[in-house]
């Protein structure tokens, strides 16, 4: 294969974070009706926060400006200071939320290995800490669906339903980080609710595959949103005529939910690209999320090299890259990127 020149290729597989608005977004976003959302007058978010709460089976919502509040405030809901949460040890919580949950509310982790963010519930339940006068309580556990730095990889509903009784019989808390929980119900054809009521407080984020610019979602009980919008404002989330970003998250609802399962095949189709020239380095993608092993090759020099012929990857371990597709990626760019970086992790 000729290598295309950088000038024709601009492919860019770093984050489905990268996806940005229509045309039809931005007109939705223009046209929203607003109001004070911190005196609770919003119409636009009332109305998202309402949509959610139900399609995820809970009772209040309580719209938040990024995925990382939803999950410091959905966690804060369950634990207080001095208690602990479990989750994976590459669950997005403990690796990209700057130590949030211990440096502003005082809680505290403790992890379990898994191979690709799924791990059994056994495992799980050997963890849970009872109330004693000597050890550190566990509070709550959180799980991410899909989960990111395992590959995209979607927690079957089995496992869901087992770590949520084992919670509920222990009287621990259970909480979702479902940033990408749009693109497991996809995927799967699990209704939302089937998940989402199997938590106690569940996070979903609408500035990824969803396209929207800004905006996530916790929800839960009544009384815990009422709470949780308290300490929201307490932590600089108090938001006034955001109705303007609800209006994209409605728009991405309705227009472009479904459109994720192009990404699922264009992940596919870059996959499949990588596997017929280096086999080794990369497993199908169950969503939208390639994971792959750059072999002897370290992982910055893999990025560097791709960078180079156009593509643009992401360094998440010392021989780990990821490519990540949304709807800026068309199904043959992805393929075109996946033989690119294929033939470099072949040599």
């Amino acid at each position: 294969m000729k290598f295309p020149a950088l000038a024709e290729v601009t492919i860019d597989l770093r984050s489905d974070t990268l996806s940005r608005p229509t045309a039809g977004m931005r007109a939705a976003m223009a046209a929203a009706e607003v109001g004070d959302d911190v005196y609770g007058e919003d119409p636009t978010i009332n109305a998202l926060q309402e949509r959610v709460a139900e399609l995820l089976g809970h009772e209040a919502g309580l719209f938040t400006p990024t995925g990382s509040m939803g999950n410091l405030l959905g966690i804060w809901a369950l634990a207080k200071p001095g208690q602990e949460v479990l989750c994976d040890a590459r669950a997005h919580l403990v690796r990209a939320e700057l130590g949030a949950h211990a440096a502003l509310h005082g809680i505290t982790t403790r992890t379990w290995t898994s191979a690709n963010g799924v791990t059994d519930t056994a495992t799980i339940a050997e963890l849970i800490a009872p109330p004693t006068a000597y050890l550190v309580q566990t509070a709550a556990v959180a799980l991410e669906n899909t989960h990111n730095f395992g590959g995209g990889t979607i927690q079957p509903l089995a496992h869901l339903q087992e770590v949520s009784a084992l919670c509920r019989d222990a009287e621990v808390g259970l909480h979702l980080d479902g940033a990408r929980l749009w693109n497991a119900h996809v995927a799967t054809g699990v209704p939302l609710a089937d998940y989402g009521r199997l938590f106690d407080t569940v996070n979903v984020c609408f500035s990824k595959g969803l396209g929207a610019p800004v905006g996530s979602m916790l929800v839960s009980s009544r009384a815990n949103i009422e709470a949780a919008r308290v300490q929201r404002k307490r932590l600089g989330g108090g938001m006034r005529q955001a109705g303007i970003l609800a209006a994209a998250a409605a728009y991405a609802l309705d227009n472009q939910l479904e459109r994720l399962a192009e990404d699922h095949a264009s992940a596919a189709a870059f996959a499949a690209a990588v596997a017929a020239e280096a086999p080794e380095a990369v497993t199908a993608p169950q969503t939208n999320i390639v994971m792959l092993n750059t072999g002897s090759s370290p992982a910055a020099e893999v990025v560097a090299a791709a960078a180079k012929l156009g593509v643009r990857i992401s360094a998440v371990g010392p021989r780990t890259v990821r490519a990540v597709t949304c709807l800026e990626v068309s199904h043959d760019q992805a393929a075109l990127a996946g033989q690119l970086v294929g033939r470099l992790l072949a040599h």
